[in-house]
């Protein structure tokens, strides 16, 4: 029994690649619509949680007001989550627009582009999360070799509101992580052996 044009065993193994890589891009856009989401959500819901902390305490018939920007590791919290909300919301409607037009991915300059920002992102990210939790140290334990006295035993609500927004950005940090990790196989994946296949799809 004779083969028919287009089904040759040959033919087969192709459609099966090409389905294959179909699935695994679609998958790959899913993983990266939503960690962009999630660190949307997160990095507005951390500049927000930390630039609204305040809280007042009277010693001595004194007003004291504690808030965010007297401490300048929080500072650089809220900056770099609110441009890494900003970034991923640009990020996802570029995605989206992606699945919607069928593309699989764009060329080799703007994926370069995407990958440092998302690299650069993560490690400022990371360096924010790291600022903050030794702030945090510092205002939770003090530090007693430099008389520095802990502030959380006057402020509780102001170091738990900070605590809640340092464990946000952490998750905003791996999220970027990821992203970069996801952006690396996006770029490197137009230099492999398959680049001709995926610009068809």
């Amino acid at each position: 029994m004779s083969l028919g044009v287009g089904v040759s065993p040959g033919n087969v193994a192709v459609h099966h690649g090409v389905g294959s890589l179909k699935a695994m891009d679609r998958k790959v856009k899913v993983a990266e619509v939503a960690l962009r989401c999630l660190i949307l959500v997160l990095g507005i819901l951390v500049a927000s949680l930390v630039a609204t902390d305040t809280q007042v305490k009277k010693i001595f018939s004194i007003e004291k007001k504690a808030k965010f920007t007297e401490m300048k590791a929080l500072v650089f919290l809220v900056i770099a989550n609110g441009i890494a909300a900003g970034y991923s919301l640009i990020q996802a409607i570029r995605c989206v627009v992606s699945a919607v037009k069928g593309s699989v991915l764009f060329s080799k300059p703007l994926a370069w582009v995407i990958f440092s920002c998302d690299q650069v992102l993560a490690y400022v990210c990371l360096a924010a999360v790291a600022a903050a939790v030794q702030s945090a140290v510092l205002g939770e334990f003090g530090q007693t070799e430099l008389e520095w006295m802990s502030i959380c035993n006057m402020y509780g609500k102001f170091c738990n509101q900070v605590g809640e927004g340092i464990v946000g950005a952490l998750v905003v940090s791996i999220s970027m992580v990821s992203i970069s990790c996801l952006s690396a196989f996006n770029l490197f994946r137009l230099y492999g052996k398959n680049k001709g296949r995926a610009g068809d799809i």
